[in-house]
């Protein structure tokens, strides 16, 4: 059974892992770049070459450059809940999006940028407002110490303390 997707839509189809990085070092630099992915290919000895190596090795440094390409470079919306999971590759561009003007970026703006995610992880791990809805905050106390033993079985066989399988044995 075959799908008939349409693909086309999306820029990325038809769009070399290399061509999308020399666009985006073209408009950008390696600078912005690594100012906003934080990708280390982009900071030391940053060349078209050794990153789409890298890129093609790491998936999630591919995927995250994907997602910038599709997202600040062409501008298209974010991106819709049920597609969030897929990567930029395979997602579907409805048919009435089309690419904008890439975004205007500076390293002012991404040390901002760094600075409030750098918060938001500081509160997350601190605990802060994170861990209160339905997934994370159950309202149940934390067990301490070790879990208790279930009671031995007690049917037929060898009940030797040297074996613990003694009494499930025939």
């Amino acid at each position: 059974m075959t799908q008939d997707i349409n693909f086309k839509n999306n820029p990325l189809h038809g769009l070399s892992l290399k061509n999308l990085l020399i666009e985006m070092v073209d408009h950008y630099g390696f600078d912005i770049l690594y100012a906003y992915l934080n990708i280390n290919c982009f900071k030391t000895n940053p060349s078209i070459e050794s990153s789409v190596k890298f890129l093609k090795k790491t998936d999630w440094a591919c995927e995250k450059v994907e997602a910038f390409y599709m997202y600040q470079y062409k501008s298209l919306p974010k991106v819709s809940s049920t597609q969030f999971d897929i990567p930029p590759r395979d997602r579907i561009v409805p048919e009435g999006q089309t690419t904008g003007e890439p975004a205007e970026l500076s390293l002012e703006d991404a040390e901002r940028l760094s600075v409030l995610r750098a918060k938001k992880a500081a509160e997350h791990r601190s605990g802060g407002d994170y861990g209160q809805g339905k997934r994370f905050g159950t309202g149940k106390p934390q067990r301490s110490g070790p879990k208790p033993r279930p009671a031995s079985h007690t049917g037929g066989g060898n009940s030797n303390d040297s074996n613990p399988w003694g009494n499930w044995e025939k």
